[in-house]
């Protein structure tokens, strides 16, 4: 049989039954469907076959057992750099289980989402929905379709997988209580985003917890030009200290504040979410909760991948992650009776003030 497969032009599936001393037909499951082969079998059976040379055939793969061996993670801005760790622990999960990562930019349009994933779904074995914009009953929809994760959103009856968001806040606002700040300033992300609602709510619960007033500016755009935008919707009296909906917000806010003559921490300290690399090559290097990005992507990829073998997905409560709060330069002790060099200059832009709330300690 080995002759056979050489003169064939190259190993073959029977060359490395023999040689890994296992049966054709477990080589075949090794390559096709990793979860049903003894872990330490199916690394010798990849360990024989790198040494032949010899690759599994995609093509003849999908025809034998209905599958592409292809996955989709939909993020909702490529350009994002929240994603890439995300997009890494995807592709190394992906890649340990014999399956290859297709990556689609959502554009920050459920609408644009929803079409991408039309058209991948004859192609792929299912999807993890990173930061998903769609309606819920648009991923369940899809969900009834193809095995389907969605990563930092909760959605009923699909497999969710989620950063603990209320306890980093919770974690932020201790720190800034510590610090001295009475008032917090939340400096909100996109409208459709269900981790922005979550972060505001947690930091609403938190703040009463602890007798802080609190508010909400925005919404932003998720990324530095909104931060810097948010910088002049500042209402008249500065905030000592602001919670951004992401770092990438919180990094646009210290630039736009120091254009302002507003320093940083001094007159007004910052806190984001994600602990992006950026954020600690910045000045001041951000504060902030960091998430584990690589294992979100990790975990909710593998967690598809049992779907795809068969088992039977987890619908219950979401899948919650840890997070730990990184204090850095952006936040210190708040100044009294400090006064901003542009206190009083600024004003809120009309949907700003529209979105902003103000919330007495103890209030909900």
């Amino acid at each position: 049989m080995a002759q056979r497969g050489r003169r064939g032009g190259g190993p073959t599936i029977y060359d490395v039954a023999r040689a890994a001393g296992v049966a054709p037909s477990t080589v075949s499951r090794a390559f096709s469907r990793p979860g049903r082969v003894n872990a330490a079998t199916a690394e010798r059976v990849r360990r024989v076959a790198d040494d032949l040379g010899y690759r599994a055939n995609p093509l003849a793969r999908a025809l034998s057992t209905a599958r592409s061996s292809l996955i989709a993670l939909v993020v909702s801005d490529v350009a994002n750099p929240f994603y890439s760790e995300i997009v890494r622990g995807a592709q190394a999960a992906a890649t340990e289980n014999g399956y290859t990562l297709l990556l689609a930019d959502a554009q920050e349009s459920g609408r644009v989402e929803r079409g991408a994933l039309e058209r991948l779904l004859p192609a792929v074995d299912g999807f993890v929905l990173g930061g998903s914009r769609m309606s819920d009953s648009a991923i369940r929809v899809i969900a009834k379709q193809k095995p389907v994760v969605v990563l930092n959103r909760v959605v009923v009856d699909v497999p969710s997988v989620v950063p603990d968001n209320p306890g980093g806040i919770r974690r932020a606002v201790e720190h800034l209580s510590g610090l001295g700040h009475h008032q917090l300033t939340y400096l909100a992300g996109p409208e459709a985003s269900w981790a922005d609602g979550m972060r505001w709510r947690s930091l609403q619960d938190a703040a009463a917890d602890l007798q802080l007033r609190c508010r909400r500016v925005g919404p932003a755009t998720p990324d530095v030009p909104g931060g810097v935008r948010a910088a002049g919707e500042l209402s008249g009296a500065l905030p000592t200290a602001v919670v951004a909906f992401n770092d990438q917000l919180a990094i646009g806010l210290v630039r736009g504040l120091s254009a302002r003559g507003v320093r940083v921490p001094r007159d007004v300290s910052v806190v984001g979410f994600d602990d992006i690399g950026a954020a600690a090559l910045v000045t001041p290097a951000l504060t902030t909760v960091a998430a584990p990005l690589h294992t979100e992507g990790a975990t909710a990829t593998r967690h598809l991948l049992a779907m795809v073998e068969g088992v039977q997905s987890r619908t219950g409560p979401p899948l919650v992650l840890p997070v730990r709060l990184v204090e850095r330069g952006s936040t210190a002790q708040r100044r009294r009776n400090s006064t901003s060099p542009a206190s009083g200059t600024t004003k809120v832009s009309p949907s700003a003030r529209n979105a902003s709330t103000s919330t007495d300690a103890g209030s909900r």
